[in-house]
């Protein structure tokens, strides 16, 4: 009898972490301060926001889990060389056109490098398109050269090129955030 109840007791704590484990949430992992970008340092292109001096934000160490239908926000990059997007891609340390069907994923889902070169597939807008894991959208770091004087990216960030955006079938006038889902693409 005592056997069968340690058993059950190990089978509820496991049930539990494991419930609490899908539960969890991504919270913030801290701030960093805005700094005013260099004259002409900060393209805004495409709508990028650059840091101001005086304001806090937000940093992430990871992002929401991923499943085969992932909740994200799709916002626009160039990924260019002189684009809104800064340096060359982390992936292959290499600029890519516009033309290009390429997406930089916030710090989580970049998994240190671990989606590089790899697919991924986008729904929204009705649509669908496969995309080419090139970068990362930093979300922890920010507000420096590095980052072209932009804020670190929210968590759940899928920064596309122009190339996406028009497979999605989004005009160009609305073109800057939509709420998509994404999984990996097999």
């Amino acid at each position: 009898m005592m056997k069968k109840q340690i058993i059950s007791t190990a089978l509820i704590f496991l049930f539990i972490c494991v419930g609490n484990i899908e539960a969890q949430t991504c919270d913030p992992s801290g701030s960093i301060p805005g700094t005013t970008p260099p004259p002409g340092q900060c393209n805004q292109d495409y709508g990028a926001d650059c840091c101001v001096e005086g304001e806090s934000y937000i940093t992430y160490s990871c992002s929401p889990p991923v499943s085969s239908n992932t909740p994200a926000v799709l916002t626009i990059n160039s990924f260019q060389q002189g684009g809104d997007g800064g340096a060359p891609s982390r992936c292959d340390n290499q600029f890519h056109s516009d033309d290009e069907f390429v997406v930089a994923l916030s710090t989580g889902w970049f998994s240190q490098s671990s989606r590089c070169n790899k697919f991924i597939t986008i729904n929204g807008n009705g649509n669908s398109v496969r995309a080419m894991v090139v970068d990362e959208c930093d979300s922890q770091l920010g507000c420096d050269e590095e980052h072209a004087y932009q804020p670190p990216c929210r968590n759940n960030i899928v920064d596309a090129s122009k190339a996406v955006w028009t497979a999605l079938g989004v005009p160009e006038s609305e073109q800057g955030e939509l709420d998509i889902t994404w999984s990996d693409a097999n």
